[in-house]
């Protein structure tokens, strides 16, 4: 009989492991149970418990889930090699290579740094900080056991969070909103992933919580009996159409409950939704006759079907769900399954154990975490380039994804919003580099044409195609959506000559400013504020794509010259609105009409008599030109600028019917409006138009005149300045 320590969780985790586990295999975590209770001996955890009580917690959750042996005894010796004197040197001896890797491989996770967003450092410690995060995602998509022991133990952390401080719990708490919650759901493990949304939700938005844990207490027991009424109906009926099924209720999680009242302004008591009501077959024959017997009983909510049996997502995740007015008229969500689909969908990747008997050596299982092997090849492409590897995590991995088909009906899954271009590049890079067109359910379609769930693409290539565009990384234009794309365009454009890409990169410069109707700007500077010690190698980049206009419209007043300002020294500012004025308070200012400004834009201010301040454009011609310059003093932009600042552009084209039209949809489509627009046309067919609109800043005007130069006849787009030649 095997000794049991007398520490919390300790029999009920040797329970658990000897339902499932061979002897050899319980001894093998007795073992690593000891060890680990010898090594924590003198520590204590905040709460003041003894630590071993988390390790010991993190390995029953990994039991419950049925994990094989070596990832329930890595989950008990998880810490044990940084927090404790002993080695992975150590942990090899004692339990062997494969418990040895998984520990080294959390381990190594436990010291990547993370930080928020909004405290994250830039340049080399942002670098940094991206390099940890890659070598985090690799070292799991070595052994994906990694992943799993690192979220049980980041999971019973979430459930102990109050014994810490409060910076520290909303820390771990954003930490785990995330990067541990979107990885749990990405695996499929929607008994992790809603307990880690919960709980972090509880830490980040604490009002919120309990607001909304106070509103279902309320109503729980009308819920409840609600809940069982349409169980028991729905139960009766199928079982008189001879269907065996297990159907009960379950809950939806706290924060998947709030976010839907977000998302339609609606008070708890109109989301009916707050429950699924789960059927549970043997056969997928059997779910669709389920499936007809419920259609037959309670009228379906048109548009309200999603079948994940015949498409099932990439976590392997198969069910399908319908929506139809049960009892007294109230919209209930019916999931139906079989037993072993319903174990993946609890327990996602963690479900392969359960029914696989611990061989992991399983092409089908491989297959479905194809995602996650994914990483290991795009990471060679990017060796040197972290950031750009994190992004790839976050718009690929941690998004909504959509599910189209190719010709051949194999299934690819993309990030929400993806393009028949991403879907050329998810096909195979090559694709993606000659790819000319697309077609989308026999339809002909834009190569930034949004992809939806279901659609079939079939992409059309052309050998004599010279390689991608440059225009598809200049993310006005919308051609692609995934990271993974990016980064191939990038590596296809940074593999061309460099003095290629450098005599491009300065022509797309100067093409910027001679939109935006900016002279006298300082390149060196310029690149200087975009992060680039040399012209050359911020032209480079620019060439290849790394760099986007409207990033460069963005630093663009920071590389204007400043003129000869008299000093002030009254130690007073005040903040008008959009314009802070340095030096005096409560002063009137207006935007000069001359040149406009917009933020963004460097500006100074003009003492007029008696109408208070007018602010310039720093290299207007009436401030250039200004015979009193004493009269010129420094103002900036506010922290954040408020309201719409009028500019005009000039618009020159080929004239054809419904060009108005168009150049006005993709104004519209920015969220801008035209307030006026006058068009000449030239005995030779073209047409110039003036058009004047109000924007936010000069990024966003950098913008939305990339957009209308990318529509069809349409030559070049300028911004207007008065008294400026124009070309």
């Amino acid at each position: 009989m095997i000794e049991t320590s007398p520490v919390e969780g300790t029999s009920e985790l040797l329970a658990t492991v000897g339902g499932y586990l061979l002897p050899a295999d319980v001894e093998l975590i007795q073992r690593a149970l000891d060890f680990a209770t010898a090594a924590h001996a003198p520590q204590l955890r905040a709460s003041g418990d003894p630590y071993v009580t988390h390790p010991i917690a993190a390995a029953l959750i990994l039991a419950k889930l049925h994990l094989d042996a070596p990832s329930v005894a890595a989950a008990l010796l998880h810490d044990v090699v940084e927090d404790t004197s002993r080695s992975i040197g150590d942990i090899e001896i004692a339990f062997g290579g494969e418990v040895g890797a998984i520990v080294d491989g959390v381990t190594k996770l436990t010291r990547v740094q993370w930080l928020p967003e909004e405290q994250r450092p830039v340049a080399a410690k942002e670098a940094e900080w991206a390099e940890n995060l890659r070598k985090m995602f690799l070292a799991m998509a070595e052994d994906i056991r990694v992943v799993l022991v690192k979220l049980a133990d980041r999971l019973h952390n979430m459930d102990t969070l109050d014994a810490l401080s409060p910076d520290k719990q909303q820390r771990i708490a954003q930490e785990t909103m995330e990067i541990y919650a979107p990885l749990a759901n990405r695996l499929g493990i929607w008994e992790i992933k809603s307990q880690l949304e919960d709980l972090s939700f509880r830490y980040l938005q604490p009002e919120d919580y309990a607001n909304i844990v106070a509103a279902i207490q309320q109503d729980r027991a009308e819920r409840e009996r609600y809940v069982g009424e349409v169980v028991n109906d729905l139960r009766e009926h199928l079982k008189a159409q001879g269907i065996e099924a297990e159907v009960f209720g379950r809950p939806k999680h706290l924060y998947s409950t709030w976010n839907k009242m977000r998302e339609r302004g609606a008070e708890i008591s109109q989301i009916y939704d707050l429950f699924a009501v789960r059927v549970i077959v043997e056969t997928v024959p059997q779910c669709y006759s389920a499936l007809g017997a419920v259609h037959g009983r309670w009228h379906p909510l048109p548009g309200q079907f999603d079948d994940y049996i015949s498409s099932p997502k990439e976590s392997m995740y198969q069910s399908l769900h319908t929506t139809v007015v049960a009892l007294d008229g109230k919209p209930v969500e019916i999931q139906i399954r079989t037993s072993e689909m319903n174990q993946v969908a609890e327990y996602g990747v963690a479900a392969h154990w359960r029914y696989k008997e611990g061989r992991r050596q399983d092409p089908k299982f491989d297959a479905k975490v194809a995602w996650l092997r994914q990483l290991m090849d795009w990471q060679k492409d990017v060796a040197s380039e972290a950031q750009d590897f994190v992004d790839s995590l976050r718009t690929d991995i941690f998004q909504d994804q959509v599910y189209v088909f190719t010709p051949k009906g194999e299934i690819k899954e993309l990030p929400s919003g993806a393009t028949s271009l991403d879907f050329a590049y998810r096909v195979h890079t090559e694709v993606g580099h000659h790819c000319v067109g697309a077609k989308v359910n026999g339809r002909l379609v834009s190569l930034n044409h949004p992809l939806q769930n279901g659609d079939i693409v079939e992409i059309v290539t052309s050998k004599t195609s010279r390689g991608p565009s440059r225009d598809w990384l200049m993310p006005a234009l919308g051609y692609i959506k995934s990271a993974h794309a990016r980064d191939k365009i990038r590596q296809w454009f940074k593999r061309q000559e460099r003095d290629e890409n450098i005599v491009r990169g300065r022509e797309l410069v100067d093409r910027e400013l001679k939109r935006l109707s900016l002279t006298d700007v300082k390149l060196d500077d310029l690149a200087t504020s975009l992060g680039y010690e040399h012209t050359e190698d911020f032209f480079a980049a620019m060439g290849y794509g790394d760099i986007n206009p409207q990033q460069v419209a963005a630093k663009l007043g920071a590389a204007l010259p400043s003129p000869e300002i008299k000093p002030y020294t009254v130690p007073l500012a005040a903040d008008t609105g959009s314009i802070r004025v340095q030096g005096m308070a409560d002063l009137l200012t207006r935007l000069a009409r001359c040149c406009s400004p917009v933020p963004g834009d460097r500006i100074v201010g003009y003492i007029t008599r008696g109408r208070g301040i007018t602010v310039h454009r720093i290299d207007c011609s009436s401030v250039l030109n200004e015979d009193e310059p004493e009269r010129l003093m420094p103002v900036e932009w506010g922290a954040t600028p408020k309201g719409m600042f009028p500019v005009t552009m000039r618009i020159a084209s080929f004239d054809r019917e419904g060009l108005v039209r168009d150049i006005a949809a993709v104004v519209a489509d920015e969220n801008l409006s035209i307030n006026g627009m006058n068009v000449s046309v030239q005995k030779d067919h073209t047409a110039v138009l003036i058009a004047s609109m109000d924007v936010p800043s000069l990024e966003k005007l950098s913008r939305v005149m990339a957009r209308i130069e990318a529509v069809r006849d349409v030559l070049s787009v300028q911004r207007e300045v008065a008294g400026r030649t124009t070309g």
